[in-house]
C-alpha cells in the first residue's frame, strides 16, 4: 500500500515536471509577476530593517533638552527627572548643573572662538538642563504633553523644551517619511501577491482547457481528484520555487552593482551598506522566507483553480 502511494506521488511530481517544460511559455508570464511579487517583499523586509536601523542611530543622537528655571529648588528638578524616567518612551534621562551645561557647551564649540569669547564675557548665563533621549521618535509628543503641564512647565525656561520649531520639524519630517515609507510597501506587497495569484489563476485555467479531454479521460477511467489535481499543484511550486530563487538572485545582484557604482553610501533614510550587510548576514533565512512565499502562492493559487474549475468533490 505504502509502495503503491510512492508511485502515485512519483508520478504526480512527474507529470507536473513534464508539465511546467509542456507550458514553458505560460510559466514564464506567471513566473515574471511572481519574481516582481517575492523581490518587493525582499525589498519590503530588507528596507524595513534598514530604515529601523537608521531610526534608532537616529534616536541616540537625539534628545530633548529641558531648560530650567535658576530659582528651582533641587528637591524640584530631582521630583521632574524622576517622573521622567517613568515615562514608556524615555529611554535615558541625563541632568547636568548649569556648571556642567557650561562646561559641555565649551566642548561643542571647541572650534568656535568667537563663540568661546562670547560666553566667557559674562557670568554662566545657561540654564540648568535635563537632556531625554526618547524610545520612538513616532511618539515624542507623549514627551512633549508631559512637559507642557502647567506644572512641569512653570519650572523650564520660555525657550524650554527644545522639541520644537525647525528641529521639531525635522524629527516629525523624520517619523512620518519612515511610517508612510512602510505602509505603501505593505500596500505594494498586497497588489503584486493578489496579481500573482490571479496570473497564476489564469495559467492554470487555460492548462485544464487545453487538457480538457485528457482529464475527463482520466476521471471516467477513475482516477481521483488529487491525482488530476496535483501536477497542477506541483507545477506551481515550480514556478514558486523557481521564482523565488530568481529574486533572491535578482537582488544580490542589485546590492553587488550598487556597492561598486555607488559614491555615497545612502540613499536618504536608506542605508545602502547596512542594507547589503543585511542581505548577505540573513541570505538564507531571506532564501527560505522567499521559497515558503512563492510556495504558498503558487499552491494555493493552483488549488483554488482546479477547484473552481474541475468540479471535483474534494477527497477526504
Amino acid at each position: 500500500m505504502k509502495h503503491r502511494h510512492m508511485i502515485t506521488f512519483s508520478r504526480i511530481i512527474r507529470t507536473g515536471a513534464v508539465n511546467f517544460v509542456r507550458n514553458a511559455w505560460l510559466a514564464i508570464a506567471a513566473m515574471a509577476v511572481m519574481v516582481v511579487t517575492l523581490t518587493i517583499v525582499l525589498f519590503s523586509v530588507i528596507t524595513n530593517a534598514t530604515f529601523t536601523n537608521t531610526i534608532d542611530n537616529i534616536t541616540t543622537k537625539i534628545d530633548i533638552s529641558v531648560y530650567l528655571k535658576d530659582g528651582i529648588t533641587t528637591t524640584q528638578s530631582d521630583k521632574l527627572v524622576n517622573e521622567l524616567k517613568q515615562l514608556p518612551n524615555v529611554a535615558g534621562v541625563r541632568y547636568l548643573t548649569k556648571e556642567m551645561a557650561l562646561q559641555e557647551y565649551k566642548q561643542q564649540n571647541a572650534g568656535n572662538q568667537s563663540l568661546l569669547a562670547a560666553i566667557s564675557e559674562t557670568d554662566n548665563p545657561l540654564p540648568a538642563t535635563i537632556k531625554v533621549k526618547p524610545r520612538d521618535l513616532n511618539k515624542v509628543q507623549s514627551i512633549e504633553a508631559f512637559l507642557t503641564k502647567p506644572a512641569n512647565a512653570a519650572l523650564q525656561t520660555p525657550e524650554s523644551p527644545s522639541y520644537n520649531g525647525d528641529r521639531k520639524a525635522a524629527i516629525d519630517k523624520i517619523a512620518h517619511a519612515t511610517s508612510i515609507l512602510r505602509k505603501a510597501g505593505v500596500i505594494a506587497v498586497l497588489l503584486f501577491t493578489l496579481i500573482s495569484v490571479l496570473i497564476i489563476f489564469n495559467t492554470i485555467q487555460m492548462a485544464i482547457f487545453n487538457r480538457r479531454d485528457e482529464l475527463t479521460i482520466m476521471r471516467l477511467l477513475g482516477a481521483s481528484t488529487w491525482y488530476i489535481r496535483g501536477p497542477f499543484v506541483v507545477e506551481s511550486i515550480i514556478y514558486g520555487i523557481l521564482s523565488a530563487i530568481i529574486s533572491v538572485l535578482f537582488v544580490h545582484a542589485l546590492f553587488v552593482a550598487a556597492s561598486s557604482t555607488l559614491q555615497a553610501s545612502s540613499l536618504g533614510l536608506l542605508d545602502i551598506n547596512y542594507a547589503a550587510r543585511y542581505f548577505s548576514a540573513h541570505f538564507w533565512m531571506l532564501l527560505t522566507v522567499q521559497l515558503g512565499l512563492g510556495i504558498l502562492i503558487g499552491a494555493a493559487s493552483s488549488i483554488v483553480a482546479t477547484r473552481r474549475y474541475l468540479k471535483f468533490k474534494t477527497v477526504k
